[in-house]
C-alpha cells in the first residue's frame, strides 16, 4: 500500500469514528425526549426502556475514553458523563422531567462541539502526508 494510500484510509476511518459518535450523541438526545414524553403519557415502562437506552449510550462513550491519549480532555468527559448518568438514574426514579432537561442540555454542547469536529473532519485534504511523515494503519 503506498503512503498515499494509506494516509487517505486513516483519514475516513477517522471520519468515519468522527460521524459514529455524533451518531450516538443523536441516538441519547432522542432516546431522553421520548423519555420525557413517555413521562408526560404516564408510560412508566415505555419512560424507563428510553432511558435505559439513552444511559447505555452514554456509559459506552465513557467507557471508551482513553485516559492515557486523552488527558484531561478525557477526564473531562468522563466526569460531564458520569453527570449525564446520575441525572438519567433521577429521571428514571423520581419520573423528572427537569432532571431530563439537564442531561440532555449537557448532550447537546458536546453534540455542538463534536458537529464543529465532523465538519472539520470532512475538509478535503492533501492526499499526501507531510514530509517525514510516516503513517501506519
Amino acid at each position: 500500500m503506498t503512503q498515499a494510500m494509506a494516509y487517505k484510509q486513516a483519514e475516513v476511518s477517522t471520519s468515519d469514528r468522527v460521524r459514529i459518535i455524533g451518531l450516538l450523541y443523536d441516538g441519547a438526545i432522542n432516546f431522553i425526549k421520548i423519555a420525557e414524553k413517555k413521562i408526560q403519557d404516564n408510560d412508566i415502562a415505555g419512560k424507563g426502556l428510553f432511558i435505559v437506552k439513552a444511559t447505555a449510550i452514554i456509559t459506552e462513550l465513557s467507557n471508551s475514553l482513553d485516559a492515557e491519549q486523552g488527558g484531561e480532555i478525557a477526564a473531562n468527559l468522563h466526569k460531564l458523563y458520569d453527570f449525564v448518568v446520575d441525572r438519567l438514574i433521577s429521571a428514571n426514579m423520581n419520573n423528572d422531567v427537569k432532571s431530563l432537561h439537564e442531561a440532555v442540555k449537557v448532550i447537546e454542547i458536546l453534540r455542538s462541539g463534536w458537529k464543529e469536529l465532523e465538519a472539520a473532519s470532512a475538509k478535503p485534504v492533501s492526499a499526501r502526508p507531510a514530509e517525514g511523515l510516516e503513517v501506519r494503519i
